[in-house]
């Protein structure tokens, strides 16, 4: 039978197939959507729409350039099986193969070039909203503000999670995410208790978020009593989101939170008095620390 030729060569393409339908699977669970440990609500920042925008045409990206060789290659390999099965060699037949395949390859060169332009403009766009967004909330939290807010300030080797500067002082915030555990009925177990040198899960012990949070405690303020030539109150804050803190135990030197009305306690914790002067030279320091580092990074970026 004539159709068996064209029939038996579709077995040599069931490994891109499986290949294929692991890529799409792969492309579907990607989701970068992050939701609070609070309410389940998605955390939605300046540009959120823009983000979630690039984060597709990433996944556009990722499928173009993984289901591109497969498919590619799928009319070579059906090729070669009907090679092996027809009875006659027609060379026309290859040769239409052969042209399939380099339409094939033009089309996802196309394709790619389009993801990348997209993405491009995508990043672009987002910069630009973050950038006004940033001006934006100078309205609510100008330069002079009693509180300041800043993230990601690098010490020597590691990086401070959040700084918090308000009247009273200066609040090192680090942040450590767990998963919650589920007991025999399907109930998660939620509670951590903090005794002074470490942690105890349901299930396990960690010293190294309390040991690490003093680390970066320490760190700042030895560093701004350089800065500011004189003593600067400094606490140190380790939040655990979404888990209910038992500190009857806990030490005295750090406060271990959920993060949940994380404001609301900075604002009524006190670490010690501040002058107005000093500050606002707490914030200069910090500010020059980070468009330091910021401008260090971009000199160590390599020109594409």
């Amino acid at each position: 039978m004539a159709w068996l030729e064209y029939l038996l060569p579709l077995i040599f393409l069931l490994p891109l197939g499986a290949m294929a339908v692991i890529v799409v699977f792969l492309r579907n669970l990607h989701d970068a959507r992050v939701r609070s440990p609070f309410d389940a609500h998605q955390l939605r920042e300046p540009g959120q729409a823009l983000r979630d925008r690039l984060d597709r045409a990433f996944a556009g990206l990722f499928l173009d350039g993984s289901l591109g060789p497969i498919v590619i290659l799928a009319p070579l390999v059906y090729g070669m099986g009907r090679m092996l099965f027809a009875r006659e060699q027609d060379w026309i037949e290859w040769g239409l193969y052969g042209v399939l395949t380099t339409i094939l390859a033009l089309v996802f060169c196309l394709l790619l070039i389009r993801d990348f332009q997209r993405i491009r403009r995508l990043k672009l766009g987002l910069a630009c909203e973050l950038a006004v967004g940033q001006e934006l909330e100078r309205l609510v939290r100008p330069d002079a503000h009693p509180y300041v807010i800043f993230h990601d300030i690098p010490a020597d080797t590691y990086t401070i999670d959040h700084v918090a500067v308000t009247p009273h002082g200066v609040f090192v915030i680090e942040t450590r995410a767990r998963t919650r555990p589920l007991d025999a009925t399907g109930q998660e177990r939620n509670r951590v208790r903090v005794e002074r040198e470490q942690l105890h899960f349901p299930g396990w012990k960690e010293r190294r978020p309390l040991r690490k949070t003093r680390q970066a405690t320490q760190w700042l303020r030895q560093w701004l009593a350089r800065e500011c030539s004189t003593n600067i109150p400094v606490q140190g804050v380790l939040a655990l989101p979404g888990w209910v803190i038992d500190t009857r135990h806990g030490p005295d030197d750090l406060l271990v939170v959920s993060g949940d009305h994380l404001a609301d306690d900075l604002r009524r914790l006190p670490t010690g008095d501040m002058t107005d002067q000093l500050h606002d030279e707490v914030i200069r320091a910090l500010m020059k620390r980070a468009a330091l580092v910021d401008e260090l990074r971009h000199l160590q970026t390599p020109s594409v």
